[in-house]
């Protein structure tokens, strides 16, 4: 009688847990951005010649720089929605003589880049 009742406590706990770690996917998680987001129509004003001053006025600052390599700026923008859905999107600006010479990463070049802003 005792082993019956041990039995049975012992498969109430190991169902009660089965069952909680099937909820466990109910657990509310919150979308969290991160970085700099850009679109794409922020990134069709850039011009080929920008100044630093005039590329943080169309993006904002970069959210890092390189700390040994002051002519490259990165912008990284990631979104985790929900458990394994991450979006992640980088935009690279390199410098030459303080002027902006080249755009990389995720984003298209614009159409215009190699058309310097009138001065």
């Amino acid at each position: 009688m005792q082993s019956l009742k041990t039995f049975s406590l012992w498969l109430i706990v190991a169902l009660t847990f089965s069952s909680l770690a099937g909820c466990s996917s109910w657990v509310y998680r919150i979308n969290i951005p991160q970085g700099n987001f850009l679109e794409q129509s922020d990134v069709d004003k850039l011009r080929v010649n920008m100044t630093r001053e005039q590329v943080i006025y169309v993006l904002g600052r970069p959210i890092a720089e390189d700390a040994f390599d002051k002519s490259t700026w990165h912008y990284v923008y990631s979104f985790n929605k929900g458990r394994k859905n991450e979006q992640q999107k980088e935009l690279v600006i390199k410098f030459e003589n303080e002027k902006l010479v080249a755009v990389l990463g995720d984003y298209d070049q614009p159409e215009e880049f190699n058309t310097p802003l009138e001065q």
